[in-house]
């Protein structure tokens, strides 16, 4: 139930998405350079480093780490940011076109770090990508179009159920195996989930220091895009077939992902008094 359940949440994000709130001229040069930061050079620096730092034979946690950096940002930046009180125009388009350029620098990415670590080569996984994202943003836009903006409002409660009903199942399937994994390697098990945790955190840091200057608020957002990848797609692509570390840590990742919202929003309400009214 993995994958399919990967693609329902992923066209249900379409089709709640409301096209019309992407960010506009003023955050043209904002945007790029965001976008050049999260897909480009955290990738980059994140290869580079582990590539010095890990043993040559482990391809399958070095294939977990360019996942997680070379992934997009995870569907619910904007709600997250609307949550906080923060405008999610700009959130929603770095989310939106990180989405359209990652089946042109995810697989450059994974075939240069991880020396064959996944079956499929370059191509197959950004014709895969290509496939998802088209197919899923065509569908989900498609039943809004259906629905219409008023039934969207009036089911928006029963449309979360339907999304929580779906995160379950999809976090029964990542954690499947973990707990037995804990209990013979614990020391393992452990140090993965911290090292997740490290990544997401570190990815999080830097980009807040980057964008300190930007408006009040979007800083947050752009350092909370940063740091939470939705590694879902990038298994999806891959058809749920990746080595056995791959999968422990793509498991063990989900902790900061879930954590991370709650933690922030202490910061984000202080960010925003300093800022003070716009």
């Amino acid at each position: 139930m993995l994958v399919p359940c990967i693609l329902c949440l992923l066209a249900m994000s379409f089709m709640r998405t409301d096209l019309r709130q992407m960010a506009g001229g003023r955050h043209a040069l904002l945007l790029a350079g965001a976008l050049v930061w999260i897909m480009g050079v955290l990738p980059l620096a994140l290869g580079f480093t582990v590539n010095r730092l890990l043993p040559p034979a482990d391809n399958g946690l070095m294939l977990a780490l360019v996942m997680q950096a070379a992934a997009p940002p995870i569907m619910s930046t904007p709600a997250f940011a609307l949550l906080l009180g923060i405008d999610a125009a700009l959130s929603l388009a770095v989310m939106l076109l990180a989405l359209c350029i990652l089946p042109f620098t995810a697989p450059v990415f994974v075939a240069y770090f991880t020396d064959g670590a996944l079956a499929l080569d370059g191509m197959a996984l950004g014709g895969r990508l290509v496939l998802i994202i088209a197919g899923c943003a065509g569908s989900g836009l498609l039943l809004r179009g259906l629905i219409g903006p008023v039934r969207m409002v009036r089911w928006n409660d029963q449309l979360n159920g339907l999304n929580a009903l779906l995160l379950l199942v999809l976090a029964v399937a990542f954690m499947d195996g973990v707990t037995a994994r804990l209990l013979v390697e614990p020391w393992l098990v452990l140090g993965m989930a911290g090292l997740a945790a490290l990544v997401s955190v570190c990815a999080l840091l830097a980009t807040l220091a980057l964008f300190r200057r930007v408006e009040a608020g979007q800083d947050l957002m752009l350092a909370y895009a940063a740091g939470n990848r939705n590694f879902g797609l990038m298994v999806a692509a891959a058809g749920g077939v990746l080595p056995e570390t791959t999968w422990l840590y793509v498991a063990l990742a989900q902790f900061p992902i879930y954590l991370l919202p709650y933690l922030l929003r202490p910061l984000a309400a202080r960010l925003l008094r300093r800022a003070g009214p716009p």
